[in-house]
């Protein structure tokens, strides 16, 4: 049984495609879709009805997509995405058919290079800040084209480089390489508090502690505490010779814990207000720290690629270290208490386990571009990313919580990283990417490729 569908457009787009494979579910056989002069010939191998598997042969592609012969394995409608230019008002509006439900939420473009990222504590919300100096608050949902930005802020005039909510989730924290920090109305977008002059040198890194206290380093290793009581900073401390690059808090949120470009972890008592202690330097900038092991470990990303572990109450000197084979680890995301997601700048995003340490596989990538920061959401299901693509990429991690590594050391028969998720080795848009990680799987299912648990 052969059917043929007739459209009256020019050219095969994402939206069109769509509604046509969705209205063709009731073929056995075969659909040929025509457009004008051209068309596209689909195969089905088995019955195709939503939710369920079939499969495809594509026989020919037009639209500027080149002519191909792939075969895959995917749900009937979520099969193809052509190369060429979006209606004005898709066929599923026309038709007033539900939009389509992705695995993540679809990518937020960005007008300049992000820098920062957070995901608001209890709703689907992320907040996002540039190099322009500029904040955009976005709502996100997996149902596509629902993500819609909420409001945007210009206070700052230069670089905004780090982001973060409140705990009650009302306000937004920024700080900026123009020496300021601004708190902002989550709801309104309304600058609430703004202080101007907050160090000598740009600011480089914020963590909120609660309600009324927060902190922020700055590029010469300046650390201070503020009291929004008060209006004021509470405790400043000068012990790294470089920026400070992160920072966390224990669990009892008495002492706070910083990296820096010195190559040194600092330990600082806040509730006291008194400076601890500094690790001994390490190789390379201190990047990022995590606090892992339900508090009894901590573990710190360099500039050259290696984690260094400290035993919590031996902040002096490393307890181990794990080289990875990526360039560097800029940002790091603790999953599960074993489990901690790092970006790099070779655009991986890799999912490491802690004591045994192992690299698991590839969360996603930002295709060559440096990755600045990772947020996980407040449900623990999708991890965010930001680079200098100037996109923001969701990607599921929904899978890692249950991911558990054992000491024994699989003999390595390939060097490629174990893809974690759909999208791991690709944008998640690109058609005849998706078809190549579809066919990996194929692959994969009938022996022809073989796991690895490390780059």
């Amino acid at each position: 049984m052969v059917e043929s569908l007739l459209c009256p457009v020019n050219n095969i787009d994402t939206a069109h495609t769509i509604w046509l494979l969705r209205y063709t579910k009731r073929l056995q056989q075969k659909a040929s879709l025509h457009f004008h002069n051209q068309h596209v010939t689909f195969s089905f191998q088995s019955p195709g009805f939503p939710g369920e598997k079939c499969s495809l042969r594509l026989s020919f592609c037009c639209a500027g997509v080149r002519s191909s012969q792939h075969v895959c394995a995917r749900k009937l409608t979520d099969v193809v995405k052509m190369a060429a230019p979006a209606a004005e008002h898709s066929d599923e509006e026309e038709l007033g058919l539900e939009p389509r439900l992705h695995d993540t939420p679809e990518d937020i473009s960005c007008e300049a290079a992000a820098n920062t990222i957070d995901f608001h504590p209890s709703r689907d919300i992320i907040a996002i800040g540039d190099v322009d100096g500029d904040v955009y608050v976005y709502s996100y949902s997996c149902l596509e084209g629902e993500n819609k930005e909420l409001w945007s802020s210009g206070h700052h005039l230069k670089s905004c480089r780090k982001i973060s909510f409140s705990q009650d989730g009302q306000s937004l924290f920024t700080v900026s390489k123009d020496k300021s920090i601004n708190i902002l109305n989550v709801e309104e977008g309304r600058l609430v508090t703004r202080f101007s002059k907050a160090h000598n040198s740009a600011l480089n890194s914020l963590l909120v502690i609660d309600e009324h206290l927060f902190a922020t380093g700055d590029d010469n290793g300046v650390l201070k505490t503020w009291d929004l009581r008060k209006g004021t900073s509470i405790m400043e401390m000068k012990q790294h010779e470089d920026y400070i690059s992160d920072m966390i808090l224990d669990r009892n949120k008495k002492l706070l814990l910083t990296s820096s470009g010195d190559g040194t972890m600092g330990v600082f008592n806040i509730r006291r207000r008194r400076f601890e202690l500094l690790s001994e330097p390490q190789n390379g900038d201190l990047m990022a720290i995590s606090l892992m092991k339900r508090g009894r470990k901590i573990a710190c990303g360099s500039s050259e690629g290696t984690i260094y572990l400290f035993n919590w109450d031996g902040f002096g000197a490393t307890s181990d270290r794990f080289a990875l084979k990526a360039e560097s680890i800029d940002c790091m995301v603790p999953i599960t208490e074993s489990i901690v997601c790092t970006g790099s700048t070779d655009g991986i995003i890799r999912a490491v386990n802690i004591l045994p340490n192992r690299v698991i596989g590839s969360v996603g990538q930002h295709m060559d571009e440096p990755i600045e920061q990772l947020a996980k959401c407040h449900t623990g299901k999708f991890l965010a990313s930001c680079g200098h693509d100037q996109k923001v990429k969701f990607w599921d991690i929904s899978s890692l919580s249950s991911v558990i590594v054992d000491d024994y050391r699989k003999k390595k028969k390939n060097k490629q990283l174990k893809p974690l998720s759909r999208k791991a080795f690709g944008n998640g848009e690109d058609f005849f990417a998706d078809l190549e990680e579809v066919a990996a799987d194929l692959e994969k299912e009938n022996g022809g490729l073989s796991e690895t648990d490390s780059d």
